[in-house]
């Protein structure tokens, strides 16, 4: 049934109007191109209406058949699918002719176009609801004019066709429990550092470049003192404030593309509005990184003759917390029954610091630099309080640690994806961990003295109640001196 042969056109002056095709809605695989569908130029010969078995075989049952010539043309036919849908019978066969003996049938279902202005009926192909086809009243010379431009219709269709989007449900809920390894909590780790003020009145800011090099030295540091994370991405954030127009270091003019070129290296810059108030934009850095092997649940189970919990935690000067100290020898310690204390060994054995990156299912990592160049971190009195309070109401303590390396070995059932919701999993004291990263890993030297400060709460110690200003405007650090620093 292809086109090729040309067809002779008669004079549109003398030529017949007949009933034509008009193709609405193409297929979903663009099938309309091929014979087997109705396309727009199509001339119908015949239409069938109702529960139509074998055309060929007469089982009609109760069909209304119509033949050309259509009287009243469109609006006739359009009149009989009404009447035809008013009566629930829907099914319909067309049958059209192309040129002087080629011909195609379409069993289709009549449908309201919802998007004509008054009631006008449409056919829906069955074997693809996307396709549909109404009718229209043309000359014969122009039907077949546009059957002869079959080609041509196809590329404008192919510039034409855009591609649709949609929406589809999603079972989030379900997801983030069984796919996370904390569930609902994220494993996207990333500080957000501030351009460092130049001056006393934050009036002036370092540029771009400075807080990226403050951003290279954190990571670096944080390798340096044996935190097991590694560089993922860094990105620019833009944050609005209000300023004063001397005060920024590029003003934009809104109108004006050049004014941007001013702004790479800027940190601070400025638009003016219409009511005499001018906003500034300041460029901050996002530092994104991970750990090296990943987050590793622990779990803590407490018994009544627990007087301390085995374990001290202290915090670096890149605001990471970690466990300093592991009490050695008493097998009945919260620290070895969970296998604490071997992870504090094995990391020991490679330069590296276990490090807490969550308490329960609240991250405990440094999340942002100040403008004074302060870390905004987590406060370890506060911490060691919540700890000891865990032991007296003997309250499992669920803890996650960084992982130095993808093949320490883990507990039998220890999968980062589970089909339930994951558990924190003891680490049994038998567990051989595996040996130390090869040379292809990052290898930090031996961490020196590391500035740290040590908080504690136990039976017998005194805590001092100053709090540590971490979460404070000053973010400076206090050292505190306790007669112990176990938990």
């Amino acid at each position: 049934m292809r086109m090729d042969r040309v067809q002779p056109i008669p004079d549109q002056r003398t030529s017949p109007t007949v009933l034509s095709i008009d193709c609405l809605k193409g297929s979903s695989k663009a099938d309309e191109w091929t014979g087997d569908f109705l396309q727009t130029g199509d001339i119908v010969e015949e239409l069938r209406i109702g529960r139509i078995g074998s055309r060929r075989s007469g089982s009609s049952g109760s069909v209304l058949h119509f033949t050309q010539p259509f009287k009243n043309g469109r609006s006739g036919v359009q009149k009989v699918l009404n009447d035809a849908f008013k009566k629930k019978e829907t099914s319909i066969l067309v049958r059209v002719r192309r040129g002087a003996d080629e011909f195609a049938e379409l069993q289709a279902c009549i449908v309201p176009n919802d998007s004509a202005g008054k009631k006008q009926y449409v056919l829906r192909s069955i074997a693809d609801p996307n396709y549909a086809v109404g009718f229209v009243d043309r000359s014969e010379a122009e039907c077949l004019e546009l059957q002869a431009s079959r080609s041509a219709r196809m590329v404008n269709a192919l510039s034409t066709t855009r591609l649709q989007d949609g929406y589809v449900a999603y079972p989030w809920e379900r997801r983030m429990q069984e796919f996370l390894s904390v569930p609902s909590s994220s494993s996207f780790l990333s500080i957000l550092l501030l351009p460092k003020a130049s001056d006393q009145v934050a009036s002036r800011y370092n540029d771009l470049e400075d807080t990226l090099a403050r951003a290279n030295a954190w990571l670096n540091a944080c390798q340096a003192s044996g935190v097991p994370i590694v560089f993922m991405n860094i990105q620019t954030e833009s944050l609005l404030t209000k300023i004063s127009g001397e005060t920024a270091s590029s003003t934009v003019n809104a109108g004006s593309l050049s004014d941007l070129s001013n702004l790479t290296n800027t940190s601070l810059y400025g638009f003016e509005d219409y009511h005499g108030v001018d906003i500034g934009v300041v460029k901050a850095v996002r530092l994104w990184y991970a750990p090296l092997g990943g987050e590793f649940p622990i779990e803590i189970k407490l018994k009544d003759s627990d007087t301390r919990l085995g374990f001290a935690i202290s915090r670096t000067e890149e605001g990471f917390i970690f466990v300093s100290s592991v009490i050695d020898g008493d097998a009945n310690a919260p620290s070895t029954r969970s296998g604490l204390g071997n992870l504090y060994k094995e990391a020991s054995n490679v330069s590296r610091l276990l490090v807490i990156s969550r308490v329960g299912n609240q991250k405990v990592l440094p999340w942002m630099v100040s403008s004074t160049g302060a870390i905004r971190c987590f406060d370890t009195v506060s911490l060691s309080q919540k700890l000891s309070l865990h032991r007296h109401a003997k309250v499992p303590i669920f803890i996650h640690v960084f992982l130095w390396d993808r093949g320490v070995a883990l507990p039998s059932g220890a999968n980062r994806f589970r089909a339930a919701p994951p558990h924190a999993q003891a680490l049994p004291p038998e567990v051989q961990l595996a040996p130390p990263p090869n040379e292809n890993q990052i290898q930090p030297p031996a961490p020196p003295e590391v500035p740290t400060e040590s908080k504690v709460a136990g039976d017998g110690a005194e805590l001092r109640l100053d709090r540590d200003t971490a979460g404070e405007v000053s973010f400076r650090f206090h050292d505190f001196s306790l007669s112990s620093n176990w938990v």
